[in-house]
């Protein structure tokens, strides 16, 4: 089965059914499944921040999304560590003239390793670090 990193921006679009980029997430789903996705612990992290003050049902909604993506049979999760922080950590530094966040770079690093080419996401920081970008408008 093939593998797709799963952004930040898909697992919000999954979560809220009045976001703007949901139809393009369920759409770029469809078109690759069956598929393995794969994220990091700093994604969840970045998505349960984003949806942190919104009301006790969407933070309800989003933890469950979260406890089930860590135990899916087709979702692998890599774990936060100090090494990934530090590679992270290492791409950010050398792309001073980008906008690239430190999950991101986490993230990038994360596809190379494992050899993902595809995303889940509208961020184009990953088309200009050679990524394919699955969520399109």
């Amino acid at each position: 089965m093939n593998a797709v990193f799963a952004d930040t921006v898909y697992w919000v679009a999954t979560l809220r059914p009045d976001d703007p980029w949901r139809s393009a997430a369920l759409q770029a789903y469809r078109r690759i499944s069956p598929v393995r996705l794969v994220t990091t612990d700093e994604v969840l992290v970045e998505f349960l921040a984003l949806v942190s003050g919104a009301d006790p049902g969407v933070r309800k909604r989003a933890a469950m999304l979260v406890r089930a993506l860590l135990s899916h049979p087709n979702v692998d999760v890599y774990a936060q560590s100090r090494e990934s922080f530090l590679g992270g950590l290492s791409l950010y530094e050398v792309r001073p003239d980008k906008g690239y966040s430190l999950t991101d770079c986490i993230a990038m690093n994360t596809m190379r390793a494992a050899g993902i080419t595809e995303v889940l996401t509208s961020d184009h920081h990953f088309e200009q670090e050679g990524f394919v970008v699955l969520m399109k408008r």
